[in-house]
């Protein structure tokens, strides 16, 4: 059963580490990739909570240029490796995991550091239209950096569970530094947003985005709604994207069919 988990384990991480670039570029995201795992190891709620949970930490580190971000494929494996087979709590997996994400970051930097010297043969191919030349060059890429996740999952998984008892009776020992890194597991979720909102929140915005959390506050506590807060919100977001866009299309129909207006009529 352990082999069969850490063949399925293996394939699916070649299969997230390829389409963070090449292929869909959401598979690999945490909130989908991390159920998959857990299904993979038997627990799929373990997987929800923790794709969830460590999607929202994520959500705001982007690659730019070539500066990669500690990476959510393998800091994702390591979560639910921890968080099920070392029994670790689900904040204390997520802020271990963190540590461990630097080292996808860089396999990815290996990556393209080595497909880097190999880029003459793409552009030489380019220039001969040789499509299977510039296909070698892509397969060789997606190939060299899914072997590396792929490895890097398995010692994860070997390690994970050998790791399971002296982690619990380090746990034991040590609680207060399994406290310190379930304070960090949840304080990193917060950290992410607010990196995503850095970069996308305009200052006409701001109206909105406090509204949200006034919804979000008035719904959750009424027991009709509080089950579906995040939907009723999300639906609420969607009317006003909608009533924005709309009332966009208008003024630009207007404008440009008036001929020009002096009275404001």
């Amino acid at each position: 059963m352990e082999l069969l988990q850490i063949l399925m384990l293996a394939i699916a991480t070649f299969i997230f580490a390829i389409d963070q670039f090449s292929l869909t570029e959401v598979i690999y995201r945490p909130i989908v990739a991390c159920p998959i795992i857990g299904l993979i190891l038997g627990d799929l709620q373990t997987g929800l909570l923790v794709g969830g949970t460590y999607e929202l930490m994520m959500v705001g580190n982007m690659p730019v240029g070539g500066a990669q971000p500690p990476n959510a494929v393998l800091g994702g494996v390591v979560a639910m490796v921890f968080a099920i087979k070392a029994d670790m709590g689900i904040d204390a997996a997520l802020g271990t995991a963190v540590i461990f994400s630097v080292f996808g970051q860089y396999a990815v930097t290996l990556t393209f550091t080595v497909m880097s010297g190999l880029m003459a043969k793409a552009d030489q191919a380019a220039i001969k239209a040789s499509k299977k030349g510039i296909r070698n060059v892509n397969m060789l890429s997606m190939l060299l950096l899914g072997t590396l996740f792929a490895l890097m999952s398995i010692l994860a998984y070997v390690g994970g569970s050998a790791a399971a008892k002296p982690l619990q009776e380090f746990a034991a020992n040590f609680s207060w530094v399994m406290g310190g890194l379930d304070a960090a597991g949840k304080m990193m979720k917060y950290v992410g947003f607010a990196i995503l909102l850095k970069i996308m929140l305009s200052n006409d915005l701001w109206g909105i985005y406090l509204a949200g959390f006034a919804a979000a506050a008035l719904l959750g506590n009424v027991d009709a709604t509080r089950g579906a807060t995040l939907v009723l919100v999300a639906f609420i977001g969607v009317a006003l994207a909608i009533n924005n866009f709309v009332t966009a299309v208008q003024i630009r129909n207007n404008g440009s069919n008036s001929g020009g207006m002096s009275d404001g009529i």
